[in-house]
């Protein structure tokens, strides 16, 4: 599995660029991450609110959004969520199935294989009053 062009574009997809190409300091963390999820078999697409460490349902799925970043308002716009997915089945362990960043702008660049369900990034914002 050749890493190195993955690796790269996932640093500039969080707008991990040089100063010389107009990085202002780095991305705003957010408390909630703002998935949409379609299942396949429905077809039923659900828009979810993932609190930063809470882990929230869809289906047969457990989400846990480890971080959510949005590049400063002055940069290209980008979202991009760090998500633990798993699962659950009964009577049985729960199953890995994805642990990494997606990114709002390229949700194909790093997306979560499954038969049933698509899961992807829309955005980040805070809590009311925060």
């Amino acid at each position: 599995m050749r890493s190195g062009p993955i690796l790269a574009a996932l640093s500039l997809g969080l707008g991990l660029l040089p100063a010389a190409a107009g990085a202002q300091g780095g991305d705003l963390p957010f408390d909630i991450a703002i998935l949409q999820g379609l299942d396949k078999v429905t077809a039923r697409v659900v828009t979810i609110e993932a609190p930063v460490g809470v882990p929230v349902r869809m289906g047969a799925l457990e989400i846990v959004a480890r971080a959510c970043k949005k590049r400063r308002p002055e940069d290209q716009p980008e979202s991009a969520a760090f998500l633990d997915i798993w699962e659950l089945r009964p009577d049985l362990p729960a199953t890995g199935l994805f642990r990494g960043w997606m990114f709002a702008s390229s949700p194909a660049l790093s997306a979560m294989e499954h038969p049933v369900y698509d899961i992807w990034v829309l955005d980040c914002r805070n809590a009311k009053g925060r």
